[in-house]
């Protein structure tokens, strides 16, 4: 126990997760939005109908139009989703910051939703459709909590949230790792789009709790004040005042 009649010296030591370095952070962020940039821009190519379509893909039963409508949402949540979590965005271009939140949550939307669709005529049987459902459940559901938590002005828990939808965007970087390998190594490809199917997007979310676990970041509350809420809503849509943590 601290005793404040004590000096500081003689008080017992609360220990600590350290943190990752700033240097690891930086480089990590650097090779996320490397990546996420270079899958966003090859996946426009959709939208302009230029380039192939990968065999699996195209025998999807709902590949016209909802591959265009996916695959742009998609994209636009890949570009933009890394640049919320600099600091510098946050702190002092928070008008910014707001107007890509909005652009990365129509775009988790939207990419989610065409998902789903997506993912009921999927050619590889109920097991790769079964797995790609649950992505896109999951990715509107961790974009949806991320929403609600910053209306309520919860903004640590909005943060968790915003990383658990990041890593299921990701699943979009990983998918285009996992499908050229596995047609390098001669696998199936049946059976490895099945195994991809879950591969894509599980292991980001182990990830990700495991950085929030080890992070040492804040508790996630689950009750909503219902003011803080329409506050919320409001500074959302017009700005947050400079009282705000929303860093």
């Amino acid at each position: 126990m601290i005793d404040p009649n004590l000096p500081s010296w003689t008080q017992p030591r609360t220990e600590r997760p350290r943190p990752l370095s700033s240097l690891v952070r930086r480089v990590s962020w650097a090779f996320m939005a490397m990546l996420s940039s270079a899958v966003a821009l090859v996946s426009y190519r959709y939208l302009a109908k230029a380039g192939p379509v990968p065999v699996t893909i195209a025998a999807n039963a709902h590949v016209n139009p909802w591959l265009v409508i996916h695959a742009t949402g998609a994209a636009t949540a890949l570009f933009v989703g890394p640049w919320q979590f600099l600091p510098v965005l946050r702190r002092r271009q928070t008008a910014a910051h707001r107007m890509c939140g909005q652009i990365y949550v129509a775009g988790c939307v939207t990419g989610g939703t065409a998902a789903l669709v997506l993912a009921t005529g999927v050619s590889a049987g109920p097991i790769a459709g079964t797995g790609f459902s649950l992505l896109g459940i999951a990715w509107i559901a961790a974009t949806i909590f991320a929403v609600r938590e910053i209306l309520a002005q919860r903004v640590s828990s909005h943060r968790r949230w915003m990383i658990r939808s990041f890593a299921l965007t990701l699943s979009a970087v990983t998918l285009r790792l996992y499908l050229p390998t596995s047609f390098q190594l001669g696998l199936d490809p049946v059976l490895s789009y099945r195994v991809i199917s879950w591969a894509c997007w599980l292991p980001n979310m182990v990830l990700a709790e495991l950085y929030l676990t080890f992070s040492n970041a804040d508790a996630i509350p689950w009750t909503t004040n219902r003011s803080n809420l329409h506050a919320g809503l409001h500074h959302w849509r017009n700005g947050f005042p400079r009282t705000c943590d929303c860093e």
